[in-house]
């Protein structure tokens, strides 16, 4: 497998909007004392808090963002990037299981665009009703480094079907891994001629910052539109 350098800024990872916001047990209570009170609460449920307290059995906390920096040097997307990494499907996505997760972006917004649209419109097929509005945020981030390459490799984890792509792409992932491998690019499955990123290491995604938001449109049919906001 050949190893390709890259040394880029602002790779595209979007989030839903709803998870961009504000805590919403903020808006409960009068002071920041009585929102920690509340946050403390909302902790005993979190998979990221209580993580980044305890860790878990794929994840070690001393990995995760927080512990890079001090309490009152806390950076922007810190939260963000722990969440990418100790929220998980169940069966995990392309190259990450259920019990860990990973860091995907790309190098252009439409690429990252079509991935999550890609999601949202399976889902949506589950009740075949293709009529939706869902509304994404940028978090942009810079990567430095050697990492392994998969570009035009004819590589089973790259199959368009989730069922066989999945599960391979996995296997390469805990292999990789276990090499001492951070992170891994590859082309998009969902949009042609896309080139994305996946990191497997919170450590290595730099300058975390928010960019453009966007509103994905479904109109009866799983082909969707894209607006800026």
């Amino acid at each position: 497998m050949r190893i390709t350098s890259i040394h880029d800024r602002a790779l595209v990872r979007l989030i839903s909007e709803t998870h961009h916001k504000p805590p919403v047990l903020r808006g409960l209570v009068d002071t920041d004392e009585e929102a920690i009170v509340l946050a403390e609460i909302e902790g005993e449920t979190s998979a990221r808090l209580i993580a980044e307290r305890y860790g878990s059995p794929a994840l070690d906390r001393r990995e995760l963002a927080f512990a890079r920096r001090s309490r009152d040097l806390q950076l922007y997307g810190q939260s963000h990037i722990n969440a990418a990494f100790t929220y998980t499907r169940p069966s995990g996505n392309r190259f990450n299981g259920g019990e860990r997760g990973a860091w995907y972006c790309a190098w252009e917004m439409l690429t990252s665009a079509h991935e999550v649209g890609f999601h949202r419109t399976r889902e949506l097929g589950f009740i075949n009703r293709y009529e939706d509005e869902a509304r994404y945020v940028e978090l942009l981030a810079d990567f430095i480094g050697d990492y392994p390459d998969i570009q035009g490799d004819e590589h089973p984890a790259l199959n368009h079907d989730p069922e066989v792509g999945y599960p391979a792409g996995q296997q390469l992932a805990t292999e990789l891994r276990r090499e001492g491998h951070r992170g891994l690019i590859y082309p998009s499955v969902r949009h042609e001629g896309g080139r994305c990123f996946v990191a497997f290491d919170p450590g290595i995604i730099q300058n975390v910052r928010p960019g453009a938001s966007w509103k994905l449109i479904w109109n009866g049919t799983p082909e969707f539109t894209i607006e800026g906001l």
